[in-house]
């Protein structure tokens, strides 16, 4: 059976069609215009209709990656339904290397957004529109803010069985059930029950090639669960992937130098000190405990801190020994993408 044309932005894709679209967004102050690009593969078969998009913050740009490898891999023209790829939804952000619009507003904080708002309501009103109207599943590719890198992992309303079962087929080790914050993506897909996966991986303005390799290999799983392309020929064996019902975050009790004394994907216990902020000549030293027993799944890479900075990120299981089993985990699933990277390329 042949799929049916598919409409976007006004443009008929017919099946078998890989073709870029540009969504007028608006224009800088010299009137050069500014678009929302979107690579449109639409497969012969059909199937679902899956985004895949990348810097709702303009600095996190490791989804950018993420999705230049992806519409590379060999074998994606064997798609079944239609893949809507945005690498850069918040293209003005993205040119300034900045989390927020020229209006300073946060793209992920004005969903709806509406036709004749501010800047950041009609960039989400497009995006909501023309991109996910159009899906019945999304991914949506996030880092941490700058200085923060974050594990890599998903993060979703994981009482949602669709949203659960395709968190576990991405393959991280670490699932975080987490309530959307008001105004984002998520909240809006979450209220109208579209199923859509966070990725949370590395930090603001820079390249981690394993949190690029691992959000890769995780849209290649999502689509294959979906039944969008076939499963691996060669599938990598990765820990089951462990829920975490609730994380926090330690904040700094006082200013000063912090060294940190813990990696990400460590195991923490409660009381345990983390770090020790000190004044520049050493003189006055205070520990920063672990406020509960998880795992650390964020933290500044800033050594330079005041009071009450966010420090350390860590996820909390409802079991204590659970934690020691998602550190291992993480462990093997690192040292399994480490001897993939060397080997062959992600899809044959």
């Amino acid at each position: 059976m042949t799929a049916s044309a598919f409409e976007i932005g006004g443009q008929r894709i017919k099946p078998g069609e890989l073709r870029t679209v540009e969504l007028p967004v608006a224009k800088l102050y010299t009137a050069a215009p500014v678009t929302l690009p979107v690579r449109v593969l639409h497969g012969r078969e059909p199937g679902p209709t899956m985004f895949v998009s990348a810097a709702l913050h303009g600095d996190e740009i490791i989804g950018v990656e993420i999705i230049r490898r992806l519409l590379q891999q060999r074998g994606i023209n064997r798609l079944r339904g239609t893949l809507l790829a945005v690498p850069v939804v918040n293209t003005l952000a993205f040119l300034h290397q900045s989390r927020y619009l020229p209006d300073r507003r946060d793209l992920n904080r004005s969903f709806p957004g509406s036709e004749r708002g501010s800047l950041a309501a009609r960039l989400a009103h497009l995006f909501l529109t023309q991109i996910v109207a159009r899906s019945q599943y999304g991914i949506d590719l996030h880092t941490g803010a700058l200085h923060r890198p974050n594990l890599p992992h998903i993060r979703g309303d994981l009482g949602s069985a669709e949203v659960r079962r395709l968190a576990e087929s991405f393959g991280v080790p670490l699932l975080l059930n987490s309530t959307p914050t008001e105004g984002t993506l998520r909240q809006y897909t979450t209220e109208r029950g579209v199923p859509v996966l966070l990725y949370e991986a590395g930090e603001a303005l820079r390249f981690n090639e394993l949190a690029i390799r691992i959000g890769v290999r995780g849209v290649l799983n999502v689509l294959a669960e979906l039944g969008m392309l076939p499963p691996p020929a060669r599938q990598l064996k990765l820990p089951e992937p462990v829920i975490a019902r609730s994380s926090s975050w330690i904040r700094a009790p006082s200013s000063g130098v912090l060294r940190t004394q813990v990696t990400l994907g460590e195991e923490v216990v409660k009381q345990q000190v983390l770090g020790m902020i000190s004044d520049p000549l050493g003189e006055n030293e205070t520990p920063v405990r672990a406020s509960a027993h998880g795992v650390l799944v964020g933290r500044t890479a800033l050594p330079l801190v005041y009071e009450g900075d966010a420090l350390f990120h860590v996820a909390r299981f409802d079991l204590p020994e659970t934690a020691a089993g998602v550190a291992r985990n993480i462990r093997t699933a690192r040292k399994a993408h480490a001897r993939r990277q060397r080997g062959k390329p992600l899809m044959a």
